[in-house]
């Protein structure tokens, strides 16, 4: 939304200021505004995710494993376990087929926790990460 104003208040710098110098100065701050409002949303979240990742409680610390561990488990019967048993029920002559799940849902998830781990693999060959 900052960004939408940026352009707007800044053509209203020309109007109401004639120094050359002071008008540059505040159209950078505020252009730079949005910016450092998201920096700053960003350095509040980490410390959030910090203390999540530090506290003794389970169901505060691990709530990120489990969202991983609740995606293997749905690659794992999606594409291992529906399937083999299918082939067994087909091989029994049974005419139930267990249908796939669909994973719409579940692939952002997988694609944003993949990222993430992209990430701790660049730390590691930067040599920047830090070992539990």
């Amino acid at each position: 939304m900052l960004q939408a104003l940026i352009g707007p208040v800044s053509g209203l710098l020309d109007k109401f200021i004639e120094d050359k110098d002071a008008k540059n100065a505040l159209a950078h701050e505020i252009s730079t505004m949005a910016e450092r409002h998201a920096q700053e949303l960003a350095k509040g979240q980490l410390e959030v995710n910090k203390v999540e990742a530090a506290h003794k409680n389970m169901f505060v610390a691990g709530w990120r494993p489990a969202v991983g561990w609740v995606c293997v488990a749905g690659m794992a019967g999606n594409f291992i376990i529906i399937p083999m048993t299918n082939f067994g029920l087909a091989i029994a002559e049974s005419t139930v087929v267990i249908p796939l799940i669909a994973l719409s849902e579940m692939m952002p998830v997988l694609m944003g926790m993949l990222g993430l781990g992209a990430m701790r693999t660049v730390e590691k060959t930067k040599k920047v990460q830090r070992d539990r």
